[in-house]
């Protein structure tokens, strides 16, 4: 680890200082004190961790990288790197990395560290919403950068979850502030990072029929997108190509229905075995797949009932029920789900439970499900000093979702029923 990528990670933390700071969260020496300690801790973890690499950084965004090198930067763009499956927006700073003299795996965890700041502001924002308490608006902060799921994805493993989190995030706090060509802007920032956004998209029909956003925002959508294809675009990769990105990434010939995740797909296929591996015996790969597709569907037509039956609209607080049960229940439901596809769920889990105590309970869920995925990739293709334990099978986090689930689903069903 060098000076220059310990002095960035320094710059990093005191823009945290700075902005909890302009919050005017930061009163008093024993504040101030214990903000300095978490921040320390927070990232001198991120720092000891910083050389820690694995199969994605090996085989993917360091052969990425040196793609961009070797073809002279943003002018690699025109041509797609072996193996690249990521959108544009994130390889602009793949390609941005390729003229700095730097390690690329510090780089890469560099943004990760930047990008869990601003993440942790805007939770923190949008739990001020809902309580007024200074401490419970920094306790909200410092969750999300110590959040076992964060410090993993980001710090550890290197990948880039809290981008398009952070931007839905954003979203959905300026929804609730009133601002929709904003909240506009960044969902769709947030689906051109990472198409597992649209998780969340079937809260925005909500926010439609409610008029927390109106039909011409929409059309905020598409044009945020297309601006941020348009610089790939420029430097000579093909448009369609380019747009239709996601489209041609779908690949339902494969016969994987759980890639290490805490989806119901966990029942019948993970490690270490499946309880009821059986069943795939009688049914078919693709029927299970479209049952699954079929159930997410199901899923979320009923929490559109519980929302919209008797002419009800969501409070402040049904909006952020509803907001962790599409993150949580649309991946629970839908084949192929990877293990980090429930990182929205363990963010808006903090979310939901620091703004209303007695939702707690959905953040150790949401972490118990999400670390079993995590575990069980880290444990086989981490560095070797840092491999983490494998204590339980997958679908124990089936378990663990689903009893958030039901959680959830009684609390909408109960806020309304008196409609």
């Amino acid at each position: 680890m060098s000076f220059v990528t310990a002095f960035l990670m320094f710059l990093i933390a005191a823009f945290a200082f700075l902005l909890l700071w302009r919050q005017d969260l930061i009163r008093g020496t024993f504040v101030t004190a214990a903000s300095l300690l978490l921040l320390a801790g927070a990232f001198g973890a991120r720092l000891f961790v910083i050389d820690a690499y694995n199969t994605d950084y090996d085989w993917f965004l360091s052969t990425w990288i040196q793609h961009y090198r070797d073809h002279g930067g943003f002018a690699g763009l025109a041509v797609r790197a072996w193996g690249e499956n990521y959108n544009v927006p994130y390889l602009y700073f793949l390609a941005l990395f390729s003229y700095i003299p730097l390690p690329s795996l510090h780089l890469i965890k560099l943004l990760g560290a930047f990008f869990d700041v601003v993440l942790a502001f805007f939770v923190m924002q949008t739990v001020g919403l809902y309580v007024r308490c200074d401490t419970r608006k920094l306790i909200a902060f410092f969750a999300i950068l110590f959040l076992p799921t964060v410090f993993l994805n980001s710090a550890y493993w290197g990948q880039c979850e809290n981008i398009f989190v952070t931007f839905a995030v954003m979203s959905f706090y300026y929804a609730m502030r009133n601002r929709p060509v904003l909240s506009m802007v960044f969902i769709a920032l947030s689906f051109a990072f990472k198409l597992q956004a649209v998780f969340l998209f079937p809260l925005y029909l909500i926010f439609l029929c409610n008029k927390k956003i109106r039909l011409p925002h929409l059309l905020v959508f598409p044009l945020t997108y297309l601006l941020t294809i348009l610089p790939a675009v420029f430097f000579g990769r093909p448009f369609l190509d380019t747009l239709l990105i996601y489209v041609n990434q779908a690949n339902p010939a494969t016969r994987a229905l759980n890639y290490n995740s805490s989806s119901i797909f966990a029942l019948v296929q993970g490690w270490p075995r499946a309880p009821f591996t059986s069943v795939m015996d009688v049914l078919s790969i693709p029927f299970l797949r479209n049952l699954g597709i079929l159930a997410a569907f199901l899923f979320v037509l009923l929490l559109y009932i519980l929302v919209f039956r008797k002419g009800n609209r969501p409070s402040g607080e049904g909006y952020l029920v509803l907001a962790l049960a599409f993150a949580v229940g649309v991946p629970f439901f839908l084949p192929q789900m990877h293990d980090r596809y429930f990182y929205m769920a363990d963010i808006f889990a903090v979310i939901l439970g620091l703004s209303r105590l007695r939702y707690l309970p959905a953040i150790a869920l949401t972490q118990f499900a999400s670390l079993l995925g995590y575990s069980v990739f880290l444990r086989h293709f981490a560095t070797p000093a840092l491999r983490l334990p494998l204590q339980f099978p997958m679908f124990y986090g089936t378990i663990a979702l689903a009893i958030l689930l039901a959680m959830l689903v009684w609390s909408l069903w109960r806020r309304h029923s008196s409609a």
